[in-house]
């Protein structure tokens, strides 16, 4: 075979094999994780602690539910749809480094307008959080 084949070859294989070990790391690192926890959870009952405590002094804390990531999200690809129509309209090429910055540009206003809406929904959730209590 040539070297330029092998070079391919090498390429494809290494380029297919980064996710796959990407993958097993994740795997792996919460398989350890969880038997960590596990550990744990029965050093605190040996030590006189009952088990419902112990599984609660364990657990993580509820991760912050990510109310608005589908805001966000939509907001980003309009605003990208934005820039591209704007420059669709002003006839610019894709090739051209104003193309990509208009684009750039229309993303980060949508993530301004993202970042508002969120601001303001989340105050208004505060503030029926306090009416409630």
């Amino acid at each position: 075979m040539e070297a330029m084949n092998l070079e391919g070859v090498f390429a494809i294989v290494l380029s297919l094999s980064i996710p796959i070990v990407a993958i097993l790391m994740v795997f792996i690192s919460e398989i350890q994780k969880k038997k960590h926890d596990t550990e744990l959870r029965l050093a605190l009952i040996q030590a006189g602690t009952d088990a419902e405590t112990a599984k609660i002094l364990i657990e993580e804390k509820s991760k912050k539910k990510d109310k608005y990531g589908s805001l966000r999200t939509g907001c980003f690809f309009v605003g990208a749809g934005l820039g591209a129509l704007c420059n669709a309209l002003c006839g610019v090429d894709y090739h051209d480094i104003y193309y990509w910055m208009t684009v750039a540009g229309g993303i980060g206003v949508g993530m301004l307008i993202a970042f508002v809406i969120e601001y303001k929904l989340s105050k208004k959730d505060t503030k029926e959080e306090e009416k409630i209590q």
